[in-house]
């Protein structure tokens, strides 16, 4: 199985791929890790680019985050489902900051070493207003239409929880 989570920031995205790899015993990997090398620097493309081609030569894989700069059409054209987390952005932004009291001054396991949840004027314009952006929507949008057919789209927690527990069926 192969399982693309994508959407918006504080949407859940770790947490739904955590557990789609434990229902589907394979592996996971976090776009945020690739991303970020440790101390929240930002890691070489090329570098970014071969772990996210090594790790999706694997027969089976959950790949969570959006990234489109790293493999996201490849991502999107090999995974047997797209779960797209909708949610709106009141509580995106309710679930980033319930994270950050959550972690604040650790580093989360979907996150580099040496990255430290943060809540910043940066970050927080991100999850409001840069990070669902036209050309965000155009990326999601384009999916839709693409790929319409592996596509699930979850737009609350409870669609998230009803999808997670029928997988347990």
């Amino acid at each position: 199985m192969k399982v693309a989570v994508i959407g918006y920031s504080g949407a859940g995205k770790s947490t739904v791929a955590r557990a789609l790899g434990k229902q589907y015993q394979c592996p996971v990997l976090h776009m945020d890790r690739v991303h970020h090398a440790p101390g929240w620097q930002v890691r070489d493309r090329g570098e970014a680019h071969r772990i996210v081609q090594e790790f999706m030569e694997q027969p089976s894989w959950i790949i969570d985050g959006n990234y489109t700069k790293f493999d996201y059409g490849r991502r999107m054209a090999e995974a047997d489902k797209i779960v797209f987390l909708d949610l709106p952005r009141h509580i995106c932004f309710y679930r980033a900051v319930k994270r950050f009291v959550h972690y604040r001054g650790r580093t989360r396991e979907d996150m580099a070493e040496g990255c430290t949840e943060k809540m910043d004027l940066e970050f927080i314009w991100w999850l409001l207003w840069k990070g669902r952006g036209s050309q965000k929507r155009k990326w999601f949008e384009a999916g839709l239409g693409k790929y319409s057919e592996k596509m699930i789209i979850l737009k609350s927690q409870k669609e998230i929880d009803r999808y997670l527990e029928g997988l347990s069926c």
